[in-house]
């Protein structure tokens, strides 16, 4: 409540119209060693989907699991390391879960974002926490500081009663900007799959949600910083999984809302030329409410739950510049968590410090960095008092380096080796339905080279190839199976895994006049293999959830005000248990969707789409134009072909759905 009061006094605050004088300068140590896998500048993309999951889904090497309808739980998977081995990171700060590791992407919309980057590796910038060395894989969501007085209304509507009215106001004021959005999201979730012989209705999907934010963007002398407020809250449905059952039987009554605030804040100095120290924070607190509803569905286990968790983060670093070319980083992190509604109320406190180096001489680029972890988990007796188990303490380290070398102005060659680490959740470990007490953390070593080939940007044509292949060896593999719902799962390791892929990966973008026409094609090899016991029945075997071939490919036509794009994915054969036998085999499948935009302008010149990577850091403060009267209609239209598919078995998808926005900023 004390957020929600906060946000509206900030957005209540309107100050004389400023302007920001000066921009932010970044020097070329600001760059990552290695540069991103995918990326994706949401402002150059014409009809960007309206959710971070949609971005991610082309992305090569990228699996992400979809429960189905707008309020379907989705989660990504990067390699076969699992989603939880994955770190989202919103302006450098992770988003986490202590419960059960699954960050929801279906909460995170686009709106607001410069762009969506992923790192395969270490992303190995200056001042990065502690817990970026520490993550397996990351997805790095970068906000976009505001260019200008800005008031923008857009409503979006279409298939299955969806309606998403959105408001984002924004406001320079001197050397600081605004930014205030309010985003409201309605399903019905219906949605009609086959059904063995017969046509269903999909039920129990429905979903109310509301987020509001608030965002600060501030310039020091040398230095900047940030401040987020986010709140969210939402009341859903859980489907259920489609099995046969007697005619009559009740799929699912199953009910979950959702109360999740927190904020969090940044400031970088530069106290000199050679020496710069960063901070960030943050304090979020979750709510939740499940509820089977026996009284809707007699076979279900009555389950009533509530769980409030709370999680405070601070870290510290700090970096040298020995030299031009040779700099060193340490951070040290800190974190805990508890969690409230479990008879166990477990506790945990995280520790994670790392020491980084980069070296820069010209074309060649070397990073390398040890880091640690550690955590110490507490948990309640039955007579009420806390007291440590007996293996709490848990720890390891993590060694990591990369090189990237551009001995061509049209060819780069990278390569990576580190191992990561994560431990298993509160619901892993503490939850009597799904928990397993004892699971053993998950470690990864991962190897990947990188070669990328491209065209100069100074011509009408750009292109690119990317040739990726790759290694992970995970140890003790944690891997959530779902059960009879989205909420409860269950959870086991897997000894030993080894997984051997090859990302693809060409693109070419022609310009000539008016016309913009771009194609982007990629494909994925994942070999993903239970190796724990030569004597289990399924040594050999594939992983659940992973498949061994993937792909994409996109296309787009802009034209002056008119852009069109289309995309299609496609997902071969995969298995829903390590038994790779046919009870558990999923079909292949694959999606085409088609988005169109129009965007004439009235009394203005259009907005600069031409922002910073989110790979280079914050985006600078800079006043581009002044927006005035300007309107864009968009409509995309996903599954054209009314595609019958399943991410996760039991859950079927939607088929062919159509969603229509209008949108006006001034």
């Amino acid at each position: 409540m004390r957020l929600l009061l906060l946000w509206f006094a900030f957005a209540a605050v309107s100050p004389a119209t400023d302007t920001l004088s000066a921009s932010l300068v970044r020097s070329d140590r600001d760059r990552p060693v290695v540069r991103p896998a995918e990326e994706v500048r949401l402002r150059e993309v014409p009809a960007a989907p309206l959710l971070v999951a949609d971005v991610l889904r082309s992305f090569t090497g990228v699996q992400v699991k979809d429960y189905g309808g707008v309020g379907g739980l989705k989660t990504v998977n990067v390699r076969s390391l699992g989603s939880e081995h994955v770190g989202i990171f919103i302006d450098g700060i992770q988003t986490d879960n202590a419960q059960n590791m699954q960050v929801d992407l279906g909460r995170f919309s686009t709106d607001g974002l410069s762009g969506v980057a992923l790192f395969n590796g270490q992303k190995s910038v200056r001042l990065q926490s502690a817990k970026e060395y520490a993550a397996g894989a990351s997805v790095y969501l970068t906000s976009a500081a505001p260019a200008s007085d800005l008031l923008r209304v857009r409503l979006r509507g279409g298939s299955f009663g969806t309606v998403n009215p959105y408001v984002e106001w924004s406001k320079l004021l001197g050397s600081m900007a605004l930014r205030a959005s309010a985003d409201f999201l309605a399903s019905n979730g219906r949605y009609k799959y086959p059904y063995f012989d017969t046509t269903l209705v999909r039920e129990n999907g429905d979903i109310s949600a509301l987020r509001l934010e608030t965002q600060f963007y501030g310039r020091l002398r040398r230095g900047d910083w940030r401040l987020r407020l986010y709140a969210y809250g939402s009341e859903r449905g859980f489907p259920g999984p489609v099995i046969r059952r007697a005619s009559g039987f009740p799929l699912s009554a199953e009910r979950q809302a959702d109360q999740n605030l927190f904020v969090q804040g940044s400031w970088t100095q530069d106290w000199t030329a050679r020496y710069s120290t960063g901070m960030r924070f943050k304090y979020a607190n979750d709510y939740t409410h499940y509820n089977t509803h026996p009284e809707k569905n007699p076979m279900a286990l009555p389950y009533d739950l509530t769980y409030r968790q709370q999680s405070a983060y601070l870290s510290v670093a700090q970096s040298v510049s020995l030299f031009d070319w040779w700099s060193v980083d340490l951070a040290t992190d800190v974190q805990g968590n508890t969690l409230a509604g479990q008879p166990s109320r477990p506790r945990r406190l995280t520790f994670t410090g790392a020491l980084a180096t980069r070296l820069m001489v010209s074309s060649l680029r070397i990073g390398a960095h040890i880091a640690w972890q550690g955590a110490y988990d507490m948990f309640a007796s039955a007579a009420g008092g806390a007291w440590a188990q007996d293996d709490a303490w848990r720890h390891a380290w993590m060694p990591g380096a990369s090189i990237a070398w551009s001995p061509l102005a049209w060819l780069e060659a990278s390569a990576f080796a580190r191992r990561s680490f994560r431990m298993p959740s509160f619901n892993d470990l503490y939850y009597t339905v799904i928990g397993n007490s004892h699971l053993e953390p998950e470690s990864a070593t991962q190897f990947g080279f990188d070669l990328r080939l491209h065209g100069s940007s100074r011509g009408p044509l750009d292109w690119e190839v990317r040739i990726a292949p790759y290694y992970n060896q995970v140890d003790n593999k944690i891997v959530a199976i779902p059960t009879s719902s989205q909420f409860r799962w269950t959870m086991l390791n897997i000894g030993l895994v080894d997984v051997t892929g090859l990302d693809l990966k060409g693109s070419v973008l022609w310009r000539s006049g008016d016309w913009t026409l771009g194609a982007t094609g990629r494909y994925s090899y994942q070999q993903a293999l239970d190796h724990s016991s030569p004597e289990s029945l399924t040594y050999g075997n594939q992983i659940p959830y992973i498949p061994l071939h993937s792909g994409s490919l996109d296309l787009s036509l802009v034209w002056k005000s008119l852009s069109i794009s289309w995309d299609t994915t496609f997902t071969g054969e995969r298995w829903s248990r390590s038994a790779n036998t046919s009870d558990y085999h999923i079909e292949p499948w694959s999606t085409s969707d088609l988005a169109l935009q129009f965007r004439p302008s009235f009394g203005g010149p259009s907005p600069d789409l031409t922002g910073p990577s989110p790979a280079d850091g914050p985006s600078p403060l800079n006043r581009h134009f002044s927006l005035k009267d300007h309107l864009t209609l968009s409509l995309r239209l996903s599954n054209i072909f009314d595609a019958r598919y399943q991410i996760v078995q039991g859950y079927p998808m939607p088929g062919r759905s159509l969603l229509a926005s209008i949108e006006f900023s001034f």
